[in-house]
């Protein structure tokens, strides 16, 4: 009876090695996987960023053309930006101070 037990143990543990071996395999698959996603979303971000340097630098030419002053438009648009948040926290500051 004592070898019969061992064999049963000795087959669960086998049993038990077989899927944990699957699972490193599977996850060996995913691993491999992601790091090819991985490289195509870094080449993919990279051409953007390639492509927007490019349509920028058209831009700037653009308006270089038509005497608009880029610096200037972009801190224009910076300022709206920061005008916008700050009206809507001193709004809030305001009603708090109305209501006490």
């Amino acid at each position: 009876m004592g070898f019969g037990s061992t064999a049963k143990k000795v087959q669960k543990l086998a049993d038990t090695a077989e899927k944990l071996y699957s699972k490193l395999n599977d996850l060996r698959q995913q691993v491999a996987e992601m790091r090819e996603q991985l490289d195509s979303t870094s080449e993919r971000v990279e051409r953007l960023e390639r492509e927007n340097a490019q349509q920028r630098a058209l831009l700037e030419a653009l308006a270089e053309e038509r005497g608009i002053d880029v610096d200037a438009v972009e801190t224009d648009t910076v300022d709206l930006d920061e005008n916008e948040t700050g009206d809507d926290e001193s709004s809030d500051d305001e009603k708090a101070e109305t209501e006490a």
